[in-house]
């Protein structure tokens, strides 16, 4: 078996990234910056346009990479397409697939099966000791390598781990903090073989510095969703302390927990979002061989998905009529909404009565409209119109305000404050007679 790392580096060979979406840019671009070339396919041409002028759109993205990609897209070491075909090309070695898994909060197979129907079509005439190798990224439902993948390429006349190599790496990276991204990050990988295996080695060792060899595939494929249903647990268990203990201010409890040398700190709020966390838990559940038996994890989804819901409830019940909405994306200084926890409290908000107007600094208006279904709002001037604030996210722009926020305050009577960070004006507020809470503090939800 030839040595896949020095095929890439020394003789010329690209890889293909099938997805441009942060997984699989940053994927092309830390290999570009490495020295190997690569070509990514996406289904949008902004994205598309984007690459091949050198330019990331995404704020947040270009921050975290931490490198500019435009010397590597003059160079041709960054390049893509809408056309998937040109990734079967004999010059691309290396597939990687950082295709979303989800679809409307549930795992969703179908992006992954379209870049498989098109992997199919790979020509046999590489040579004996190179076939193409396709590495995973994307999360995985456990068990949908062998019950999904695997089938469909032998179904296609390829024989796994001989005329195809196949392995699965999660990612890990955190996009709010650019110490942890897939350099830094320990990585897990698993191939269907041992060659296979030392193939990924040498092809993630590239840009990788920690790596973990699994047994198996099927062990690396189940990595990402176990330690993300760990988190999502004792997220959740915050939000379901705080509503056994209501009139206790579970949030400073919490905070005193967490000095004890193994045990992360967690708060109650808003519950979870993103691609990742909140579909853990039906990942663990739905590859299970014995579902039933997990039912922490049961309880888990329902508790987060109903947090949002009765946080609106205990706004509705105070008399409040009036909301203004602090944050769309699920995370602060991140431009991604998908599964925000905002939007099931907005929902549940209109469906009380209560007139909610939304505002965040990442989103134009007409996003905002088309995503949570209200109206925005100015910040911070917007904010005397509501009888509520409540911030969900705490964007730099909402945390740098400080004390520029109480002048617009002169209609609220009631602040919600998710992540603490208007906790230092708590004193004004009061004296303005505004009833201010951190979500997990005494009677937050009373």
């Amino acid at each position: 078996m030839q040595d896949y790392r020095s095929l890439l580096l020394k003789q010329g060979y690209r890889i293909g990234v099938w997805g441009a979406g942060f997984i699989g840019l940053s994927t092309l671009a830390h290999f570009a910056r490495n020295g190997v070339a690569g070509i990514a396919v996406d289904v949008l041409s902004q994205k598309v346009e984007a690459i091949n002028r050198g330019e990331i759109e995404d704020q947040a993205l270009r921050k975290w990479l931490g490198f500019d990609i435009q010397s590597l897209s003059r160079a041709g070491l960054m390049r893509a397409t809408l056309n998937p075909t040109r990734l079967l090309q004999s010059d691309v070695l290396v597939h990687f697939i950082c295709v979303p898994t989800e679809k409307d909060g549930r795992p969703y197979n179908r992006y992954l099966e379209e870049v498989l129907e098109t992997l199919a079509g790979l020509p046999k005439d590489y040579e004996e000791d190179r076939p193409p190798l396709i590495i995973i990224e994307s999360t995985l439902t456990p068990g949908t390598t062998e019950s999904v993948v695997i089938p469909f390429l032998e179904r296609h006349g390829k024989v796994v781990g001989q005329d195809i190599l196949l392995g699965v790496a999660p990612r890990r990276d955190w996009f709010v903090d650019d110490t942890k991204s897939l350099k830094e990050l320990d990585r897990v990988f698993g191939g269907v073989n041992a060659h296979t295996s030392e193939a990924m080695r040498g092809v993630l060792g590239i840009v990788c510095d920690r790596l973990h060899a699994a047994s198996s595939h099927r062990t690396a494929e189940m990595v990402k969703s176990f330690e993300n249903a760990y988190r999502h647990m004792e997220i959740t268990l915050a939000n379901q302390l705080s509503l056994a203990y209501p009139h206790e201010n579970v949030r400073e409890v919490l905070r005193l927990v967490g000095t004890k040398w193994n045990i992360g700190t967690f708060y109650p709020g808003f519950g979870v979002g993103g691609y990742c966390i909140p579909l853990s838990s039906r990942y663990v559940i739905a590859g299970a061989q014995r579902p039933e038996a997990l039912t922490i994890l049961a309880e888990t989804i329902k508790t987060d998905e109903e947090i949002n819901r009765l946080i609106a409830r205990a706004i509705v019940a105070r008399g409040l009529r009036t909301v203004g909405v602090l944050g769309l994306s699920y995370k602060a200084d991140l431009k991604i909404a998908v599964l925000s926890p905002t939007i099931p409290f907005i929902r549940e908000l209109l469906a009380h009565g209560v007139h909610v107007r939304l505002c965040d600094p990442l989103y134009t208006a007409e996003e905002i409209s088309t995503v949570a279904g209200v109206e925005a709002f100015d910040y911070p001037d917007g904010l005397s119109r509501f009888e509520a604030v409540v911030a969900v996210v705490d964007h730099k722009v909402f945390r740098k305000a400080g004390n520029d926020v109480l002048p617009h305050l002169h209609g609220c009577r009631f602040v919600l404050d998710n992540m603490g960070m208007w906790a230092s004006l708590s004193a004004e507020f009061k004296a303005r007679g505004v009833e201010y809470h951190k979500s997990g503090d005494a009677d937050w939800l009373c």
